[in-house]
């Protein structure tokens, strides 16, 4: 069993029969009461995601989880498939499931899935990832690294916020966790 105030973000338990996955959780002090946890979570198997709050003291009971390196092949009809890197057995994702993380994956990418008893619950993408810039406005000349920035399509789709002095073609680094701009990827 695991307490509400020891939930974060990427953790999986049990509530009522169904797999509830935490995206987001953080303690509130109300000006009055007692403090609540206010969380935003999804039900992993209808991809539901709804806001609650819960007493910090309530106890769930956490998902055991199992992980599996993979290697993504390629997406067919709203189905992403994958391979296991040991066994070659293919699994078949349904894209609508991991549509956020299908931004950071190329195919023959190695990624991580997770397995609740012999069913697919998700993925894991690597920390960072290596993407091209498909679509950004001209660089301007003389532009610093403290400018705002400006927006760039990825070769995946992925929208990132990125200095103005990048161009597209360039390989850049994005941090999946957040969804930002890294640094220019090593030639």
């Amino acid at each position: 069993m695991i307490s509400a105030s020891d939930l974060r973000a990427g953790m999986t338990f049990i509530q009522d029969g169904k797999l509830i996955k935490v995206l987001e959780a953080s303690h509130h002090k109300p000006g009055k009461g007692n403090t609540v946890m206010r969380m935003k979570l999804r039900d992993v198997r209808t991809g539901s995601t709804y806001d609650t709050t819960f007493r910090p003291e309530e106890k769930f009971e956490k998902a055991m989880m199992e992980t599996k390196a993979v290697q993504y092949l390629y997406s067919q009809d709203d189905v992403a498939i994958f391979m296991d890197l040991e066994t070659y057995e293919q699994y078949e994702i349904p894209v609508s499931t991991i549509e956020a993380e299908m931004k950071y994956i190329l195919e023959n990418m190695e990624v991580k899935i997770q397995f609740y008893g012999d069913e697919v619950i998700g993925l894991t993408p690597p920390t960072t990832v290596v993407l091209k810039v498909a679509e950004t406005q001209p660089s301007i000349k003389g532009a610093t690294v403290t400018g705002s920035g400006k927006p760039a399509t990825m070769e995946t789709g992925l929208v990132v916020n990125v200095p103005d002095f990048i161009e597209e073609g360039e390989m850049l680094e994005i941090n999946t966790q957040e969804g930002t701009y890294q640094k220019r990827a090593n030639k």
